[in-house]
């Protein structure tokens, strides 16, 4: 294991154990509203300066970008960046319902090169080096088989932050449910995204994500064999929050649905992440 990934592992499990620990007791934390739908409880915070600590003590001169802290350092200075995500699913957890994550990636001259995603309820580790592959707990993992775009499950999630574009995710969640053999919404895209490469999913799609939510879940996936891209198949998925996945076959059917449903806000949203 690189030396790196080695070191976000230890801030993963870090944070994981200070969010199992919570979850023993979730009615004692104190929880705040961020926007509609959008909550951060005091475990958020903890979790990520615990992540952040141990990532400052090995590299203090790379820059981060983190949910709830915002940026650190001087990612123009640093040739790298850390994307954290301390409680991706904190809804879930505030409900008691298992299936939320903790997303860590990092990026070298703006590349993804390093990948975390860690399910602390169930022990799962996700990691990803590139040009390495992907692994579940230390085992090779690879993007499902599946071709017939009928016999597969697909991971979404529904748009909670920004409503703006729900009539047309609505029109193409329509379109994809009855060409599938069915459809799934946990509410963690960092760990939906690391089913993807698992193969727990045969794809997935989501609008209105933030960096954090995807990072190292895209890293997954491409080592394990995927695709990434956004809702037109282009690269600027970090960048307009819209995200298609899957294996390649997979990805080139979702993409066939969702596209005849884009609306010009979504194409010019797409169109002003490939500006920037």
């Amino acid at each position: 294991m690189h030396p790196m990934l080695t070191i976000a592992v230890k801030a993963a499990r870090r944070a994981g154990r200070i969010i199992n620990q919570a979850s023993q007791n979730l009615d004692a934390l104190t929880v705040s509203k961020k926007s509609h739908s959008d909550y951060v409880s005091e475990v958020d915070g903890a979790a990520e300066e615990a992540i952040i600590k141990v990532l400052s003590t090995a590299y203090p001169d790379h820059a981060i970008l983190a949910e709830e802290g915002g940026s650190r350092g001087d990612s123009k200075k640093s040739e790298y960046q850390w994307i954290i995500d301390p409680l991706d699913g904190t809804t879930n957890f505030l409900h008691g319902f298992p299936k939320y994550s903790v997303s860590i990636a990092v990026k070298y001259k703006g590349v993804l090169t390093h990948a975390v995603v860690y399910d602390p309820n169930n022990n799962e580790l996700f990691t990803a080096s590139r040009g390495s592959g992907a692994y579940l707990n230390d085992h090779r993992i690879r993007v499902s088989k599946r071709t017939r775009f009928e016999d597969c499950l697909i991971g979404t999630g529904l748009p909670f932050r920004d409503l703006t574009h729900m009539d047309a995710y609505f029109a193409m969640l329509k379109d994809i449910v009855p060409r599938t053999a069915g459809i799934r919404r946990p509410g963690s895209a960092a760990l939906d995204l690391a089913y993807v490469a698992a193969g727990r999913y045969d794809g997935f799609w989501e609008i209105g994500l933030a960096p954090w939510d995807m990072a190292a879940g895209c890293l997954l996936i491409t080592e394990a064999g995927g695709l990434v891209g956004d809702l037109q198949g282009d690269g600027t998925y970090l960048e307009s929050g819209q995200i298609v996945a899957g294996n390649p076959k997979v990805f080139a059917s979702l993409l066939q649905v969702i596209v005849p449903h884009l609306t010009p806000a979504l194409i010019e949203a797409q169109r002003d992440a490939k500006a920037s």
